[in-house]
């Protein structure tokens, strides 16, 4: 059940009309029936992964707690739950990682060998990263004592499966989603007039950006040779594609946890204007990035071998930068994470280690851009270097991307080349648009350089604390209920004529 389409809306508008009549009691369980009724739609088999994921951390978090508050030495009790939590990450992250990993080993064992070993007809279950990083999540916060331990098996299941987040995320803390999944909740038009705006929102940015961006960025990152004068050109189409893509299905998704008075959190906070990399990770993707520094890269900072691996830094690089070079160890491992998370590929994996290394450079050099600025007389203060620094941040960003949609390192370089010594802009106008042919292309690009302007106008007006949905919901109910309708009906009329394509980040 395709979040674009028809039926999606149909399903929300009969889950919103059944969750507000039936008693406050049974609210959590319609949204539990609807939430696995959502999920065994798309696939079937897949609910078996959701179960066993469900149940390992069920039972794992309250083995822990058991023997954490029956265990009168403390130490000793944290020696035998952290067994318990081990065991519990093992099979959790095992399953995802047999299931996501398996094949991309396999390939190049076959490569390595000279061998012709035939890869597993696997299935990989929608949202099975999100639901195994979220459900890892809570194990280790019960460990750490930061939450108890959920006592109620069929409430627990509804934490790890409300199908707003299964798709692409946000990725939810149980301490702060948990209470809004149980708690009685009386009908709030204020809220159901901002989810649908925001519902309306995300489809613009999916149907419209991110379908007609796909149209052009597949298109020349299939034939580089043919279409080398607008390289550059298909990594900016990919950009708009990604971005549109993946926060407009994150719109649509939060919007739709707004109908039942949910709150998830933010995923996006106009990345875009973010003056360095280290900013764009504290704005895109931001449950992911907040994720792995809570689960990954604060235990790693403060554990025993790194604090040795610390003492070494500082005895042989000074005391200034000693301390840095952990954290940018730290770092790196984490985007290494970042990357094979992102699929299982050496593509992947290259992208995550290019952000990595920059970030641990910035950090460790970050002295040295000071006095150079300072010697150079530069006012980071003033507009102009701020303006600077976010276009520096913005190629920084896209370099990266060839590494994300090129389908090897070879064509991501050959596709870099072109970037800088080829442009003939009028190879855009080669592409078919479609089933309308290259006739509608001048009309199809039009439609993109108005919706990103659009797009443009909204992120200015948010970065310089307009609320702008909040402003527009507060409109009476008629005129609300009109722009939201003609914008759903609209928003499929200016997209591509084909069906929209899925999620890119639903098979994650």
């Amino acid at each position: 059940m395709s979040m674009t389409s028809s039926l999606f809306l149909i399903f929300l508008l009969l889950l919103v009309f059944i969750f507000y009549i039936v008693p406050h009691k049974v609210q959590w369980i319609v949204l539990l029936a609807a939430s696995y009724a959502y999920y065994l739609a798309a696939s079937p088999a897949a609910g078996i992964f959701l179960l066993y994921s469900t149940a390992v951390s069920f039972f794992g978090a309250l083995f822990m707690e058991r023997i954490l508050s029956s265990s009168s030495d403390r130490k000793e009790g944290k020696k035998a739950a952290r067994k318990y939590l081990i065991l519990c990450l093992l099979l959790d992250f095992g399953m995802l990682a047999f299931l996501k990993y398996t094949n991309f080993l396999i390939i190049n064992i076959s490569r390595l060998f000279r061998a012709d070993i035939s890869v597993l007809k696997l299935i990989l279950p929608l949202g099975i990263s999100y639901y195994t990083f979220q459900t890892a999540g809570y194990l280790l916060d019960v460990y750490w004592g930061r939450a108890e331990a959920e006592k109620n098996i069929f409430r627990f299941a509804l934490f790890v499966s409300f199908f707003p987040q299964m798709v692409q995320g946000p990725i939810g803390r149980y301490h702060s989603l948990m209470p809004q999944l149980v708690k009685v909740h009386d009908f709030d038009g204020q809220a159901i007039k901002e989810g649908v705006l925001r519902i309306a929102w995300g489809l613009f940015k999916k149907m419209i950006l991110a379908e007609w961006a796909a149209v052009y960025a597949d298109a020349i990152f299939a034939d580089p040779d043919r279409y080398s004068g607008i390289a550059v050109f298909g990594l900016l189409m990919y950009t708009v594609q990604l971005y549109g893509d993946f926060s407009g299905g994150i719109d649509v998704m939060l919007g739709a946890a707004s109908l039942f008075g949910i709150t998830l959190d933010e995923n996006f906070r106009q990345p875009f204007f973010a003056t360095s990399l280290s900013n764009f990770w504290q704005r895109w993707h931001i449950t992911l990035g907040t994720w792995m520094k809570d689960y990954v890269m604060y235990p790693l900072t403060l554990s025993r071998w790194m604090s040795r691996f610390g003492k070494s830094c500082r005895k042989i690089f000074g005391k200034k930068k000693g301390r840095l070079v952990p954290v940018c160890v730290s770092n790196l491992i984490v985007f290494f994470v970042v990357g094979i998370w992102h699929g299982a590929s050496w593509n992947n994996i290259g992208w995550g280690l290019y952000n990595g290394v920059i970030i641990a450079l910035s950090s460790l050099l970050a002295g040295e851009f000071a006095l150079m600025k300072e010697k150079l007389h530069i006012n980071d203060k003033s507009r102009g270097y701020h303006f600077f620094m976010i276009a520096r941040t913005f190629v920084i960003i896209n370099i990266s991307w060839y590494f994300d949609c090129a389908a090897s390192f070879v064509q991501a370089f050959r596709m870099i080349k072109y970037s800088v010594t080829r442009f003939n802009p009028g190879e855009l106008l080669t592409i078919s648009s479609g089933k309308l042919g290259t006739a509608y292309t001048p009309y199809a690009l039009a439609t993109l350089v108005i919706g990103c302007l659009i797009l443009l106008t909204v992120s200015i007006l948010k970065e310089n604390g307009v609320k702008v949905r909040e402003r527009i919901a507060a409109l009476p109910v008629p005129a609300t209920a009109l722009l939201s309708l003609v914008l759903i009906v609209l928003i499929p009329m200016f997209g591509p004529m084909a069906a929209a394509r899925g999620f890119m980040y639903a098979q994650f």
